[in-house]
Parts: structure tokens; sequence; C-alpha cells
């Protein structure tokens, strides 16, 4: 039976050579590309595939969130989330929106070609280097985690600090999410207070710190 997969990466190289790898496999189908994590989650509704391969540092939307997107719609593919972070926040937060199989980007082709077939089949795969931290995340102390971006801000909030960061106006961020500017500018205004962050520039170094946004 066909497996089909939709690649999402903001870079048009390696989804390409990815597509090339895949095309040459059996069973497995590329049936669309994404370049952000907003053009994931249309995609992923349009297109209905079997497999998501989701990157995590994305413009205009990341990939964990565009995971959490992807996966309340009704239609719920496996998603493998393919990156370059092996750090402990991005692989627990990932899997915790919903991703069945987590792998580094500096894995062979076969491992991704093993993972697909295994969450299509219903079972989690992990890359090896990431396994530790999943199972410090679930035997370690909750305070452990520490104060991020994922503990300290709704969803909602990481979603606008991702797009001010990028240096989208507040028009722009309420046209994008489908909300008023007024709406904007008091979720601007609540991620200022949570963090105790009192300018743009600030905003910007902390998101980019905690992996919102790769810019």
């Amino acid at each position: 039976m066909e497996i089909k997969i939709l690649l999402c990466d903001d870079h048009k190289i390696f989804r390409e050579g990815l597509k090339t790898l895949l095309a040459s496999t059996p069973r497995l189908k590329v049936v669309g590309e994404a370049a952000d994590g907003r053009q994931s989650v249309a995609l992923a509704a349009s297109l209905r595939p079997d497999i998501v391969v989701m990157d995590i540092s994305m413009p205009r939307l990341n990939g964990i969130e565009a995971t959490r997107k992807i996966l309340s719609s009704g239609h719920k593919p496996a998603i493998i989330a393919l990156s370059m972070h092996n750090d402990r926040r991005f692989v627990t937060e990932i899997l915790r929106a919903g991703a069945r199989g987590y792998l580094l980007k500096d894995s062979a082709f076969e491992e991704l070609s093993r993972a697909i077939c295994s969450v299509a089949s219903g079972k989690v795969y992990l890359d090896p280097a990431v396994t530790s931290a999943v199972i410090e995340a679930c035997t370690g102390p909750a305070a452990d985690a520490g104060h991020t971006a994922f503990t300290a801000l709704s969803n909602r909030e990481r979603e606008v600090l991702q797009l001010i960061a990028e240096g989208k106006s507040t028009k722009t961020i309420a046209s994008a999410l489908r909300l008023s500017v007024k709406t904007i500018e008091t979720h601007r205004n609540k991620i200022m207070q949570k963090l105790q962050i009192d300018s743009i520039a600030g905003l910007t170094k902390y998101a980019v710190r905690e992996g919102l946004t790769s810019l």
C-alpha cells in the first residue's frame, strides 16, 4: 500500500534532495512540499498525507505549533520531526504536540525510510541520539524543564511572538491570524509582561534563543 508523504522544510535544496531519495523507495510517494509552517498546515488539510516530515525551525509558524494545528484538524497524519535540534526542549515539545517520530538531519536516509514505515504502521520512532532526552523528560522532576517559551506562553502567544520576531507589523500579524489589531496588541503586551521584556529587540532575541524562529 502506498504511503503518501508531505515534506515541510524551508530549504528548497534539502526538500528536493529528500524528494529524490524518497522517490527511489518503493511504496513511498511525496505528494506535496511546504516551505513554512502555515503552508504545512494548509497542505496537510488539502492533500491528506499519511506522513508529514516536519522541520522545527520554519518561518511564519514553527514546526511544533504547525504540528499542533495539523493534529487538531479532522485528518490526523503521522508526523515525524526531522530537525538539526537535539535540545531536550524541542524533542519533548514536538512529541507532546503529537509527533510520532523524531530524527536528526544528520541521520542516514535509510533511517528516515525506516522511521516512515514504522510510524505509518502505528509505532513511534526516535533517533537514538534523542532517546535519553525523552527518558529524562519522563523520569525527571517536572520543574526541571525550567522557564521556557513553551512553559511561559500560550500557543497563541508563541505564534504572535514568532511573527513579531520575524519583523511583521501588528496589522500584518492580525491579518495572518485573522484577529483584530487590538487583540494582537493585547497579546504583545501580555507577552512582554510575562517575559519581563520591554522592547521588540528584546523579544526578537528571546524568540531566536528559544528556537521559535531561526532569524
